[in-house]
């Protein structure tokens, strides 16, 4: 019988480790919006119900940590692209539940602070950088092929409006402000629909465009 409780202990720890470290990653996001990338590892500890001991045992630094949050929220918004594609019926309802699923993840604010964190050529960011991307297209081209979705838009100005209406505005002006994300992405997507009722200046963004150095 003792061998027996012994093995069943270490699953059981393996699985509060995994828990805790969740617990970590999901508060280092929420903290790093709020306080900025510097944020106090103390204020994640608290927020994730564990000592700061356990933070540095799950990540040795700051940048580990800020990786893992990028990790988390890649593919995460994959996660909900792909099972937008498989329960909504509409390619166009498809693509605006993935959009308000981005901007729950408060991916504007993210990518700015964790783009200096993150290493491009690291293979489990590539990966997970890739699927979304390719996600995310095909939320896109499923609306398109519909009918639904105008045609001069691509995936890369997606991802720039999203960046650009999940991103806080500077200092407290607007405490309030993300009251008004899901409101704005709103008329943002009644501007994405077809019939186009304008002509675009420029070209489509493209993902390619986007990653290419100023």
């Amino acid at each position: 019988m003792g061998l027996k409780t012994g093995q069943c202990r270490i699953p059981r720890l393996r699985a509060d480790a995994s828990r805790n470290r969740e617990r970590i990653v999901a508060a280092a996001r929420e903290v790093f919006v709020e306080y900025g990338a510097d944020a106090p590892l103390d204020e994640i500890a608290r927020r994730a119900g564990v000592g700061n001991a356990t933070v540095y045992r799950h990540f040795v630094d700051r940048r580990e940590l800020s990786r893992e949050v990028a990790l988390s929220v890649m593919r995460r918004l994959a996660d909900r692209a792909e099972t937008a594609v498989v329960e909504e019926a509409d390619p166009f309802e498809a693509l605006r539940r993935y959009v308000h699923a981005a901007a729950d993840e408060r991916v504007g604010a993210l990518c700015l602070l964790l783009s200096g964190s993150v290493n491009d050529d690291d293979p489990d960011v590539l990966e997970a950088r890739d699927r979304l991307e390719r996600a995310a297209e095909d939320v896109m081209v499923r609306a398109r092929s519909s009918g639904q979705l105008r045609a001069d838009v691509a995936a890369g100005d997606l991802f720039l409006a999203l960046s650009q209406l999940t991103r806080p505005l500077p200092g407290r002006c607007c405490v309030d402000f993300d009251r008004f994300v899901h409101r704005h992405l709103e008329v943002f997507l009644d501007g994405l629909q077809a019939p186009a009722r304008s002509i675009l200046p420029g070209s489509a963004a493209t993902i390619e465009e986007l990653r290419k150095p100023a």
